[in-house]
């Protein structure tokens, strides 16, 4: 059954209507971008501009690089007690100072002056405060302490000799093929071809 031609006149002007609004919106966008690109020209860099495959490729690229050969570097400062347990070995001629009198009873001596010999006599000596002694020391002296550690220490961890690595490398396999595209000469961050 046809359509009557009314019906037809009625679509014509809602389909002119929607078409010119999205015209008009599109032009208003344009325009706009226009305008800001106008507004920041002395910002805008030519090369950027006339090759933006190439920059965008290649910074992605070479910041790829410079991610996988960079180094972490800090200093850790370390503040702890460390156990110390072991057994210290005492071998040697030492001298001792009295530090008071000291009485020593029933001590054989032996004394021989001009005019008399006393041999093995029992006797009680009194050596005075101040006294040396030379002392032989041969004896095991247990030491079990907590030492407590204060010390800073630098860090330099390189990117490349981590778990890091391998995901910085796949990024930049990822971007090569694409780079290589828009620039089949271009150079890593050592100057040597990529694209081979």
């Amino acid at each position: 059954m046809p359509h009557p031609k009314g019906k037809n006149l009625q679509f014509a002007p809602a389909f002119w209507t929607i078409a010119s609004a999205l015209s008009l919106t599109i032009n208003i966008i344009f325009t706009i971008i226009l305008l800001a690109l106008f507004l920041n020209i002395k910002n805008l860099n030519p090369e950027v501009a006339l090759n933006p495959g190439n920059f965008l490729l290649g910074g992605l690229h070479n910041n790829f690089e410079r991610m996988d050969s960079a180094h972490i570097t800090t200093t850790i400062p370390i503040e702890t007690n460390i156990p110390v347990k072991f057994d210290l070995q005492l071998n040697q001629q030492t001298q001792v100072i009295l530090s008071e009198d000291v009485t020593i009873t029933n001590a054989l001596v032996t004394v021989k002056t001009g005019g008399m010999n006393i041999a093995n006599a029992l006797t009680t000596i009194v050596l005075p405060q101040g006294t040396t002694l030379p002392v032989m020391l041969n004896l095991t002296v247990p030491v079990d302490q907590m030492v407590p550690v204060e010390l800073n220490v630098n860090v330099d961890i390189p990117l490349a000799q981590t778990e890091l690595h391998k995901p910085f490398k796949g990024l930049q396999d990822v971007v090569k093929p694409f780079y290589c595209m828009v620039n089949a000469n271009a150079l890593n961050l050592e100057d040597q071809p990529i694209c081979k």
